[in-house]
């Protein structure tokens, strides 16, 4: 399958195969955010355009397009930078290129999976880029009037992967017994009763840590009984960068979901705002990474749990 990235003249798309790493797990506790392989799969399941120039934002709550205001670094150029169309706290950024993809497949368009950003969110979108000849935006809504928002330069601001345009409305969904599936039914009871007992050594066992404390049957694509899962189980993505793109860029950069202050050259927060502004985030990574831990503790017993830290 081949997906094309067609460019004019003056267009340097900065385009690159996803991260699976993200700010926010590398600072869990041994990193064990990681340890959830759906999550990482997810984060690296398609490819990033990064934005061309460092710059912060701020809406001030109204509907027109001048509600927003943007600041852009001075090397910024202004062409590249990302601006206010549709008004409603709408931030939007220009994609440079039209994509083309096989025959009866779009284009899923949307922000970093599993990259949060406080005070402004990324908006979705499905491209039927199989046939269309127009390029599209990538938009990110405001979610807190008076919030300034930051971008540095080479962070990502969309994602996009491809998706079968048939396969959704094909698809014939049911809930049915388990009594249905008896085989699965015998697995599930099978990973339960492994689960609980593998819980009870952990806890009786102050000693256990690391990897040894999780128990990595999905992670490691095993059935309960021991045996393989199928052949092509993922553990992590390689994919295939786009050939010839114009910027050669690093495919490990980290994100940076929580740089929202604006650098030197935008007015700083006052003490007051700087006050207000950690009181609306609520508790640090370190509180609620705690409260994760309790949480995940908690539920280690619940029949049907992703096998989760």
């Amino acid at each position: 399958m081949e997906i094309v990235c067609y460019v004019k003249p003056g267009w340097a798309p900065r385009i690159r195969p996803a991260s699976q790493k993200r700010d926010w797990m590398d600072a869990t506790t041994d990193s064990y955010a990681y340890r959830c392989l759906p999550l990482t799969i997810a984060n690296a399941h398609g490819w990033e355009i990064v934005s061309p120039c460092g710059f912060a934002a701020r809406w001030d709550g109204g509907a027109s397009a001048d509600s927003i205001e943007i600041r852009l670094d001075p090397e910024c150029v202004p062409r590249e930078a990302p601006v206010s169309l549709f008004g409603h706290g709408t931030l939007t950024f220009h994609v440079d290129g039209i994509f083309r993809t096989p025959e009866g497949w779009n284009l899923w368009i949307g922000g970093s999976p599993n990259a949060a950003k406080d005070g402004i969110a990324a908006l979705s979108g499905v491209v039927e880029t199989d046939w269309s000849p127009y390029t599209f935006t990538m938009n990110w809504r405001f979610t807190r009037a008076g919030h300034w928002i930051r971008f540095e330069e080479n962070e990502p601001f969309c994602f996009l992967f491809p998706v079968p345009r048939a396969g959704i409305e094909a698809t014939m969904p049911r809930v049915a017994p388990i009594a249905e599936a008896p085989e699965l039914a015998a697995e599930f009871e099978a990973w339960s009763a492994a689960r609980d007992a593998f819980q009870a050594r952990i806890d009786s066992d102050p000693t256990v840590h690391g990897g040894e404390s999780w128990q990595k049957l999905y992670y490691r694509g095993v059935r309960p009984d021991g045996s393989r899962g199928p052949d092509d189980h993922k553990t992590k993505l390689r994919l295939k960068p786009f050939d010839g793109a114009a910027v050669s860029l690093p495919g490990s950069a980290a994100m940076c979901p929580f740089t929202d202050v604006p650098r030197d050259d935008v007015s700083a927060p006052t003490a007051e705002e700087q006050s207000r502004e950690k009181a609306s985030r609520g508790p640090g990574l370190a509180a609620v990474g705690a409260w994760l831990r309790a949480l995940a503790k908690r539920r280690r017993h619940v029949p049907g749990r992703l096998p989760l830290p």
